[in-house]
Parts: C-alpha cells; sequence; structure tokens
C-alpha cells in the first residue's frame, strides 16, 4: 500500500512559561511546564494523518533511550503514525527548551541530540517501495544530512523509484548550496518564499524564482507559501496561484507549525492527484489549522472539518 514518509528530525519541544524575559544576571520564576514533539516528523508527519486519515503515515528518525525518547515515540504512535522506522541513539534525544512569556513572544535554545547523528546508515530503505511519498528534513540543521548523507539517501531513494520531497530551516546563511546540490534528486520542492530565493540565489517574481529552481534540477514541481498567497510551477510550465484564506480578527493563536501544515496539506493532495489549485487550497486549509492553536498541530483537523471552520468566516 502506497504511503506518505516523514523522515529527519525528531524532538521534544519544552515549553516554560514565564512572567518575563530576564536580564543577564537576573532570575525569573518558570509558572508552568509542559512538553510536545516537534520537529518535520511529529509535525508534518501527524498533519498529513489528520489531515487524511486514510493515508498512511510511516516515521524515520532517532531518539535517545531516554524519557522524551519514548515520550516522543509514544505520541507518534497515539497519533496514529507507524513508528517501526525509529532507531534508538546513546545521544540524547533532540529537544528544545522555550521560553514563552504573555503575548505569544518565545525564545528558544535547541540541543542537537540523537537527530543530529540520523542518516544514510539508519535509513530503512527496506520500509519503503516506488510509488512511496519521503519527505526529508530539515536541512541546515541535521549534521549528518547537511555533511552529504542527505544527498546520498535522496538519490538511493530516486533509484528505487521513490518520489522525495524536502524541508528546511530558514537560515540567514550561505549554506544553501547544501540544499542545492540535492535539488536535481528532489520531485516537490515546497518552501517559503525567503526559503526559495536563498536557494536559488536569486530575488525577484516568484515565477522567476521558481523557474531558477527548475534549472537547478528540481523534477516535478515547486510550490512557494508566503502569508498572502500560495504559487506552484509543474515541469511543464503549468503556473498557479491561490490567495490565502482571510481569517477572522483574534483568530490567530500561534504561528508554530504553519508552514510545516501547509507542507503537510500540500503533500495530501500531490498523494490524492488533486489538481494543483486543490493541492495548493488544502495546503491554505492546513495551515488555518495551525494557525488556530498555540501549538503546532493542536489545531489540526480533518480537511473536511477545516473546510467547514473556514466556510463560517
Amino acid at each position: 500500500m502506497r504511503k506518505v514518509v516523514a523522515a529527519g528530525s525528531i524532538l521534544v519541544d519544552k515549553i516554560n512559561e514565564i512572567g518575563a524575559y530576564p536580564k543577564a544576571g537576573e532570575l525569573t520564576q518558570i509558572r508552568a511546564l509542559s512538553r510536545a514533539p516537534g520537529g518535520l516528523v511529529p509535525n508534518t508527519g501527524c498533519d498529513i494523518h489528520i489531515l487524511d486519515p486514510e493515508i498512511p503515515v510511516a516515521a524515520f528518525g532517532a531518539v535517545g533511550d531516554d524519557d522524551d525518547g519514548r515520550f516522543a515515540v509514544a505520541e507518534l504512535k497515539r497519533r496514529g503514525l507507524d513508528t517501526a522506522g525509529v532507531v534508538v541513539k546513546p545521544a540524547a534525544t533532540s529537544f528544545t527548551d522555550v521560553m514563552s512569556v504573555p503575548g505569544g513572544e518565545r525564545t528558544f535554545f535547541t540541543y542537537p541530540g540523537a537527530s543530529a547523528d540520523w542518516g544514510f546508515d539508519d535509513f530503512p530503505f527496506e520500509r519503503v517501495a516506488a510509488g512511496d511519498i519521503v519527505l526529508l528534513g530539515y536541512f541546515l540543521l541535521l549534521a549528518k544530512i547537511d555533511a552529504g548523507d542527505g544527498l546520498k539517501i535522496l538519490k538511493e531513494l530516486n533509484r528505487r523509484g521513490v518520489e522525495t520531497a524536502i524541508d528546511l530551516v530558514s537560515e540567514n546563511s550561505d549554506r544553501y548550496g547544501l540544499v542545492r546540490e540535492c535539488l536535481p534528486y528532489v520531485d516537490h520542492l515546497i518552501v517559503n518564499e525567503i526559503e526559495a530565493a536563498r536557494i536559488a540565489g536569486t530575488e525577484g517574481e516568484l515565477k522567476d524564482v521558481a523557474e531558477k529552481l527548475f534549472e537547478l534540477g528540481v523534477r516535478k514541481r515547486v510550490i512557494i507559501h508566503m502569508p498572502e498567497k500560495g504559487v506552484s510551477l509543474l515541469k511543464d510550465g503549468t503556473w498557479t496561484e491561490t490567495l490565502s484564506v482571510k481569517l477572522p480578527k483574534g483568530f490567530i493563536k500561534g504561528k508554530t507549525g504553519a508552514g510545516d501544515a501547509f507542507c503537510a496539506g500540500c503533500l495530501v493532495g500531490i498523494f490524492n492527484g488533486l489538481p494543483e489549485r486543490e493541492i495548493l487550497d488544502l495546503g491554505g486549509v492546513a495551515a488555518v489549522g495551525a494557525l488556530s492553536a498555540p501549538g503546532a498541530v493542536d489545531g489540526m483537523r480533518s480537511a473536511a472539518e477545516l473546510k467547514k471552520l473556514i466556510s463560517t468566516f
């Protein structure tokens, strides 16, 4: 049976609610503690399965042999993902300490942990088959993936007839060449407008940037999303634009995971063979789900439920 695989970053977000961020040398009290799985695999993988429970989703990645690792895997299983492809490493599970202050401002401290040590030798190629879609990421965050293992994984997936997509973190650096060299092995590139321009090495009209990404090797589809719209360019030159949903005042409860949600919605549409406009619309619908709650996955609902919600705006 065809499936989607979310492969790469698995971590635990440890959320510390504080009254105010202290200056150097000062103390502040943590008022409440919570944690949630984060990273590409929990965020995008869970979103896909929630949006369309008929799509089997497998999780590939690494955790540590610790309480955080067991928590992350248990949460993935609870949300319906197949976790047989998650390996246990001797390193601690990757985590991010989030300092959250009233008004929604957050500061992040991340520990690379087990995910940084996950790479080609850990990838369970025997668990994928022709026709599957594998989303790999985050590039620019995972040490082994950025050191060449990401490119090796994509090449091997291409050889096996598996469709590929990648995701990355937005970084103000000159490291986007690491992503650029992978493009000839990427079927579906789904990124925001900043990432698209930095990978392409050029700025300008979105269509010009998308065309440059095809020149650099993308195989089937470039999708670029930004707050006001989503656009798509296919290999045959077909160009599609859709405007974002106009949200009621006060609707947005948090922006964490909105990009992951848009990617998840698009992959659901691609997996189901929907027309390009419907693919982009589904990405926008999924982003609305992410924006409706503070956590990355907390607000996600089925595509039908989200469309019904949007119809009331």
